[in-house]
């Protein structure tokens, strides 16, 4: 009887111990299109607060998650924003290895410092960058994103209806990844620690 046991129970710590490893060992699954490009990241460098100008490559050797978005967006931009501070309060010290740049679809009303103002609302290490309206279609082609200004009510003036993804670019500069809107901060959270590793 004692010998029974004793196969039970070591069967049952074999079999725990297995499913541990498992799940310790298993592959990561992320919350959104994986990219495995073997081109660095298209570098470009536009204006930030202060008469500062800011280049995708200042931050090599960080995770630079890229957004595209406005001042003015009713409820998508806002929602993406504070999603990405909650997971980077939720990441602790390692926030500091992140850094987003939301990059201005609006160049007629978003001043450098307006963008300032707007996105350390959601986080004080957000940057937002604008520049030339050329420029930023350029850098948005290039990024597959799309964006368009419409007529919106007197009240709110015109609307830009605008890809809403997050960009993740990795610490060497290569594109690794594209969330969907919608991602919740568990999400977010999850897929950057996995990167931070």
């Amino acid at each position: 009887m004692k010998n029974k046991l004793f196969y039970v129970t070591g069967t049952l710590v074999f079999l725990a111990g297995l499913f541990g490893g498992f799940m310790w060992f298993r592959p990561h699954t992320f919350h959104g299109t994986v990219i495995q490009s073997p081109e660095l990241a298209y570098d470009f460098t536009l204006n930030a607060a202060g008469g500062k100008s800011i280049s995708l490559s200042d931050y090599q050797g960080k995770l630079v998650l890229l957004y595209f978005g406005y001042t003015f967006c009713p409820d998508i931009c806002p929602a993406t924003l504070a999603n990405v501070g909650q997971a980077l309060r939720s990441l602790g010290n390692k926030a500091d290895k992140v850094q987003l740049i939301m990059i201005s679809v609006d160049p007629e009303r978003d001043t450098p410092d307006k963008l300032a103002e707007y996105v350390t609302h959601f986080h004080p290490s957000f940057i937002g960058v604008t520049g030339e309206p050329e420029k930023l279609a350029e850098i948005a082609a290039l990024y597959g994103i799309f964006y368009q200004k419409h007529p919106g009510t007197e009240a709110t003036g015109y609307l830009v209806d605008h890809t809403a993804t997050l960009i993740v670019v990795d610490q060497k500069g290569y594109l690794k990844l594209v969330l969907p809107f919608g991602v919740t901060v568990d999400e977010i959270t999850e897929d950057l620690k996995y990167m931070l590793r």
